[in-house]
């Protein structure tokens, strides 16, 4: 029965969260029902191990949340983000439009801006390039995916994507774990994705296929429609509905003023994590004032806080004034990050509560036997969890709320490099999430105008599949010759 309640209390979590319920509510509902047919406790459950767990989620990662929603909404509103767009697209030419796109979403999401502002720009911008080159309209949610969603979510080393700082404080890495992997998978997902995206606007030229019909306002429809909210929240670091709070610059800054916070945060994020974290004297950490923790669980997410910081300051240094209405764009940037964290830390909770089941042993069980070594059984369980959950963050958490201590201990007993589960279970946790019920693909798809049966085949081939090869290539060179 302890199983059977487990499955259901997954089960009612992930239909309902699909359908737009809260999954503040869903989350600690769930846990209880898995409690229930445990027979365990479960106002203690409720208030000890759930909270407990979702507590220790937001005190480790609100920083980075409220930061990084913080960042891209003042990059947004300073038109910063939307610069770096049309610098990309005056350089690639209509021509090159696809490719455009796909880098201007890499470089604005690798240099922090959170998903969600860089979907809210990235679609108008996809629109009016696919419109003029005469490229199908939904070809877009592919193409701003690859640079976005794919290589700078899970797999570029330092990225600061949330996905990337959430193994840390388990296995004690940094943004730059296996930073060789990270690299070689990144190459695979943008290859695989960029060739699929040339093939088929090929095959569209061939058929007579062009933009098709224009849908204005597709953005800002999303922007108010709650059942995307609710999907959405879960998802990623930012709340969609701040969107339309604050006032946009009516122009953007000069192209290098657009690029320099970016390169600050990516700076200093490297910085911070090989340079000035390593020298400093951190043995304080281990006194009782501190908790007895060390270094290694906190320095991750103090270089990428850092560097969040460092490229608001250098924002507001260089581009403060642009912003028309600055207090109203940094309330919504910091309100944006509120709700995703809450939601995310829930997702926390129903598996710490999961994973105190003693039927858990049983699921523990099950995947540490899947053939092919830790490695591959890693890769297995962060997939199934972010899948069932629809959301890369959400079931990377669960995943290693629950067996992150067991995987250190088999890391520790077969000299496996942390830095290599790190990479693994991010990649992994990147790849199945993509479900058609994921928070992210369902957002951009209303950014853009389109529908799953226009669209969802292409995000599948360069999202889903990408990923999936990166991740086999990973898993064959860290098994084979470790991290590097």
């Amino acid at each position: 029965m302890g199983l059977f309640g487990i499955l259901l209390g997954l089960g009612l979590l992930v239909w309902l969260a699909y359908r737009g319920w809260s999954v503040l509510l869903l989350a600690p509902a769930a846990a209880m029902v898995a409690a229930a047919f445990a027979a365990e406790p479960l106002l203690a459950h409720w208030t000890e191990t759930f909270m407990g767990a979702a507590a220790r989620f937001v005190a480790q990662f609100f920083p980075i949340f409220l930061l990084g929603a913080l960042f891209g909404k003042l990059m947004e509103d300073s038109g910063a983000v939307g610069a770096i767009a049309e610098f990309m697209t005056a350089r690639l030419g209509m021509r090159r439009a696809v490719l455009a796109v796909v880098l201007a979403g890499a470089i604005v999401t690798y240099g922090g801006v959170s998903l969600f502002v860089a979907y809210f720009v990235l679609g108008p911008m996809a629109m009016a390039l696919f419109r003029a080159a005469d490229i199908p309209r939904r070809l877009m949610p592919a193409a701003i995916m690859v640079g976005s969603s794919t290589f700078t979510m899970s797999a570029l080393p330092g990225t600061p994507a949330i996905p990337n700082t959430i193994p840390m404080p388990f296995f004690g890495t940094t943004p730059f774990a296996a930073p060789g992997l990270g690299i070689v998978a990144s190459a695979i997902m943008l290859a695989i994705g960029l060739w699929w995206l040339r093939r088929a606007e090929a095959q569209a030229r061939v058929r007579g296929e062009g933009f098709g019909d224009d849908r204005p306002g597709a953005a800002e429809a999303a922007a108010a429609d709650p059942l995307v909210r609710e999907r959405a929240v879960a998802a990623r670091e930012f709340d969609p509905a701040e969107i339309r709070h604050g006032a946009q610059a009516p122009s953007g800054p000069p192209p290098a003023l657009a690029f320099l916070p970016l390169l600050v945060v990516v700076l200093t994020n490297l910085a911070m994590s090989f340079l000035v974290l390593p020298n400093l004297d951190t043995a304080f950490l281990k006194g009782p004032r501190w908790g007895g923790i060390t270094l290694a669980a906190v320095g991750g997410v103090w270089a990428v806080a850092t560097a969040l910081l460092a490229g608001i300051l250098t924002l507001l240094a260089t581009g403060g004034r642009r912003i028309p209405e600055l207090r109203a764009s940094v309330d919504a940037g910091a309100n944006a990050s509120v709700l995703p964290v809450l939601s995310v830390a829930s997702l926390v909770g129903f598996g710490a509560v999961v994973a105190a089941m003693p039927a858990f042993e049983a699921v523990r069980d099950w995947v540490l036997g899947i053939g092919g070594g830790p490695l591959v059984s890693l890769a297995v369980a962060t997939n199934l969890l972010a899948a069932l959950t629809g959301s890369a963050s959400g079931g990377l958490t669960i995943a290693l709320e629950a067996l992150g201590p067991t995987y250190m201990a088999i890391a520790a007993a077969q000299g496996i490099d942390p830095g290599l589960l790190h990479r693994i279970a991010v990649i992994g946790a990147g790849t199945l999430d993509i479900l058609p019920h994921n928070g992210a693909v369902i957002t951009l798809l209303a950014v853009c105008g389109c529908t799953h049966k226009e669209s969802y085949l292409d995000i599948v081939m360069v999202a889903i599949v990408s990923s999936v090869a990166a991740l086999a290539a990973v898993i064959l060179l860290g098994g084979l010759v470790g991290s590097f």
